[in-house]
């Protein structure tokens, strides 16, 4: 077995160091979600808080963990009479990102069903990581149903399966960390509510704390048993502190004035539920329990709402997670009175005296701070000249946008797919690797040769032709590629406000649903791709708002770079079936033949056979209907903006559905 990093060696992560020792100290904190940037030790701390757990005694022979002393009386492998048992280190037990349901949670044995007639259960990873530590790295990638059933497991304590015929509940305690990195994607602001703790890690921008974590790893590197035992000592007092905080843990007390203090923070901030509130109240009782004392105090609340409450406060993937610290001091000094009076102190902040110093906005994303591109945030001027970029009107919600036909992409919330989780519609024999069992189906299949086989026992004797695998329907991701005109016709028109604000609601609905995205964007003489595909929505966005307009209109430049896009991520990603959404006003200029030269380029996107809808941003009285005629040549449908917001586009699936059929 290899040699953990020690956990005293990391540089700098406070805050990360902290929330894990937290969660070792009381796992009902929540677990905690680690996000930022690659290489900023995220799993190295996790691997190494491992190391510091104190050892569990367990039951022997008991696959669930029991402890013998006070033995699960559900537990699968039980009842156990409570007595000594035999100790073993803390487990670190990590879900791939390709995990299935029957490896989290577990499922029948199919091995005994079929060999021995039994109905009999393995367990899965939610029992593997009973009394240790559940780590998830890149969270955000895994499927949002397992990260509901192992959020629900670890609130819950227990793991319940009811499938195949088999009914199981077994306990399921641990120490929940995932770790992600933004520019990946999101999580959905229900699952990031669901971890008690979230801490942000960025490297440090300090030489010498630099230079101290180059020479730290290196040294580890070369002799990691060596480097270890020189941080014997920190690391034995680390986990005699984590012992003697949980024995203190049960005596900490939570008195009214915090309570008061933790339930105005999470009022003040409008975090939605309960769940906050409690979490800040275990996070807090740790906090004091850490620091060897029994009462919480201001500072642990303080801290508590830190690392507690910034991810609450997001209510979509375009909001930056954070906390405003100076209404955070200002609500807790409001209500520190240890008689829980209710009244705010008027000389003190908040409370209609003089203001904190310091107090006012900073960098808050207000008005102020946003650039314009003139008065009423329109474009400067019109003309083929560049203009500075302006403000996106307010998102709106769209209806879903979906691609015909079914596929095999990666699990999602768009267009309908054959995936690996869903409902069953039926069986077929496997091609290639069987990855789901139809059971019922092979024992359909093996049932007629049974006294062929010489089948003498209860054992169904099965041979690999009656093997059958399970075909499911569900939902896929798909990869929207925006193909956006910046060109001077739109901001002449001063449509480009409402044209921003309307990609960001279909950015927003495609964060929803879980597809990748990308940005194509053409002007002047040329296009290019803003943003290759990825799973950051919120980068599209932030791409989107710093957009300039100006220029002429090379509408076939920006569909030859669309189709460039697509066809280099269909070598990357095969399975991934795009969706093409071209926002242009569907004029076309600049070089010989502009308009010849952009119905070529759209015919090459319905040779393809790939879905396209086109926004139509043209107004005015007078209509050409050129949007129109490009959505045409690209084999989709065109709607207009107005359209886009308002019922009408329930339509437009079929639209779609409806050109392709034909």
């Amino acid at each position: 077995m290899s040699t953990p990093y020690p956990f005293s060696a990391i540089v700098g992560q406070d805050d990360l160091r902290l929330a894990l020792l937290l969660n070792a100290v009381s796992p009902a904190v929540g677990g905690v979600l680690v996000r930022g940037e690659k290489g900023t030790a995220k799993s190295t701390a996790v691997r190494a808080l491992s190391a510091l757990l104190p050892a569990v005694a367990v039951v022997p022979g008991c696959r669930f963990s029991c402890d013998p002393a006070a033995p699960d009386p559900s537990c699968p492998d039980g009842p156990h009479e409570a007595g000594n048992g035999t100790e073993r280190a803390a487990r670190m037990v990590e879900l791939p990102v390709g995990a299935s349901e029957d490896r989290l949670v577990g499922a029948l044995d199919i091995e005994r069903a079929l060999a021995e007639g039994v109905k009999a259960f393995e367990p899965g990873l939610l029992a593997d990581a009973h009394r240790g530590i559940l780590y998830v790295d890149e969270v955000n990638l895994l499927h949002d149903h397992l990260v509901d059933l192992l959020l629900d497991a670890a609130a819950m304590g227990a793991s319940y399966v009811e499938r195949e015929g088999v009914s199981v509940r077994h306990a399921a305690k641990f120490l929940l960390v995932g770790t992600m990195n933004p520019e990946e994607g999101e999580l959905r602001p229900q699952l990031l509510d669901r971890f008690g703790l979230t801490v942000e890690v960025a490297a440090s921008r300090e030489p010498d704390q630099r230079v101290e974590v180059v020479r730290r790893r290196l040294a580890y590197d070369d002799d990691p048993a060596g480097f270890a035992a020189k941080w014997a000592e920190e690391e034995a007092a680390v986990r005699q502190r984590i012992v003697a905080a949980r024995e203190l843990l049960p005596q900490v007390r939570l008195g009214d004035a915090a309570l008061r203090q933790i339930a105005a923070t999470c009022a003040a901030f409008e975090v939605d539920g309960m769940r906050a509130d409690i979490v800040m109240a275990r996070t807090a009782t740790a906090l004091a329990a850490w620091a060897g004392r029994t009462d919480v105090l201001a500072e642990d609340v303080r801290q508590a709402a830190l690392l507690a409450l910034p991810h609450r406060r997001r209510r979509n993937p375009f909001d930056a997670p954070g906390l405003d610290e100076d209404k955070l001091d200002e609500t807790l000094e409001q209500y520190s009175g240890d008689d829980g009076d209710d009244e705010p102190d008027p000389d003190g902040p908040g409370g209609g005296g003089q203001p904190a110093p310091d107090s006012g906005p900073q960098g808050d994303g207000g008005e102020a701070a946003r650039p314009e591109a003139g008065e009423g945030g329109q474009p400067q001027a019109s003309g083929a000249g560049e203009q500075s970029a302006v403000r996106a009107a307010e998102p709106f919600r769209t209806k879903v946008l979906s691609v015909p036909g079914i596929g095999e992409g990666a699990a999602g919330r768009r267009s309908r797919a054959r995936t690996e989780h869903g409902r069953t519609t039926g069986a077929r024999r496997p091609r290639g690797t069987l990855t789901k069992l139809h059971l019922a189906a092979t024992v359909q299949a093996a049932a007629p040769y049974q006294r062929a086989r010489g089948r003498s026992g209860p054992g169904l004797v099965v041979r690999r032709d009656d093997l059958r695998q399970a075909t499911r329907e569900g939902r896929e991701g798909n990869l929207v590629l925006f193909v956006v005109d910046a060109s001077g016709s739109m901001a002449a028109r001063q449509r480009m406000s409402a044209v921003k604000g309307a990609v960001l609601s279909l950015l927003l609905d495609a964060y929803q649903r879980r597809d990748k995205v990308g940005l194509v964007t053409f002007r002047g003489g040329s296009a290019e791709v803003a943003l290759p595909p990825t799973s950051s929505v919120d980068a599209a966005a932030a791409r989107l708002e710093t957009l300039p307009t100006g220029g002429r209109t090379p509408l076939a430049a920006g569909l030859l770079k669309a189709h460039e896009v697509l066809r280099v991520e269909r070598l990357r990603d095969p399975a991934r079936r795009p969706l093409v959404v071209v926002v242009t006003d569907g004029r076309a200029t600049g070089g010989p033949e502009p308009v010849l030269l952009a119905s070529r380029a759209a015919g090459l996107f319905a040779a393809e056979g790939v879905a396209s809808v086109v926004v139509d941003c043209e107004s005015g009285p007078v209509r050409l209907g050129l949007a129109g005629r490009l959505a045409a040549d690209l084999g989709g449908t065109a709607v207009t903006l107005d359209e886009l917001r308002a019922d009408a586009i329930a339509g437009l699936v079929k639209g779609i559905q409806g050109r392709r059929a034909a």
